[in-house]
């Protein structure tokens, strides 16, 4: 049986984000050239408390699934963007978490610790699947995301970078440039619980 793997990570976050209608998703795949087979898929399965304490706290915690690869990511407010903590886990500790609510112990359980956050507090709120493109864009990744969640769907631009300022200068003028308006937007685990909360019975 695979063991777990004890390798982490960290690294600070900034990236820019909009919302797109499909027609503007669609526009953009043919102006960049974007073909099927550049699209893959990965799926992210988001954990918080009952009474939403990391949503509150501003932090999210996800496991992702990507190529037969288990990614377990903390992301906390950071003053330029955010940080991620990631721990790489295996297909047992995956399936522990998933099914019977049981995190692997860690870094991030450290983290969680240190948020006055009990790991036995934490439990799985469901997952969203995003079809996902990538290329390069003036010395940062452009990412093309089609998002599919609690029986519904949206379209996003985001622009990862190491520079804030000349990060956002550059996703401006490329919005601008393909008359696309600029659009609040929130990330994915909060439009997911937020649709989550919003379709309680």
């Amino acid at each position: 049986m695979q063991k777990g793997m004890e390798s982490m990570s960290e690294t600070i976050e900034i990236e820019f984000k909009n919302m797109l209608t499909k027609s503007e998703y669609d526009f953009l795949l043919s102006t960049f050239k974007i073909t099927q087979s550049q699209i893959f898929s990965q799926e992210n399965h988001y954990f918080d408390t009952p009474d939403f304490a990391l949503k509150d706290k501003k932090s999210a915690l996800r496991i992702r699934v990507k190529k037969e690869l288990y990614e377990m990511t903390l992301k906390q407010p950071h003053k330029e963007g955010l940080l991620e903590t990631t721990q790489n886990i295996n297909e047992e500790e995956f399936s522990l978490a998933i099914t019977n609510g049981i995190l692997p112990k860690g870094i991030i359980y450290e983290r969680l610790t240190s948020m006055s956050i009990s790991f036995s507090d934490v439990l799985y709120f469901g997952s969203l699947i995003t079809k996902r493109a990538e290329l390069p864009y003036k010395n940062g990744l452009l990412v093309f995301d089609h998002s599919l969640y609690l029986n519904t769907e949206d379209f996003e631009i985001e622009y990862e970078v190491d520079n804030y300022q000349l990060g956002q200068q550059i996703f401006l003028e490329l919005l601008s440039q393909h008359n696309i308006p600029q659009r609040k937007t929130e990330n994915k685990i909060r439009r997911f619980y937020r649709h989550k909360q919003n379709n309680r019975p």
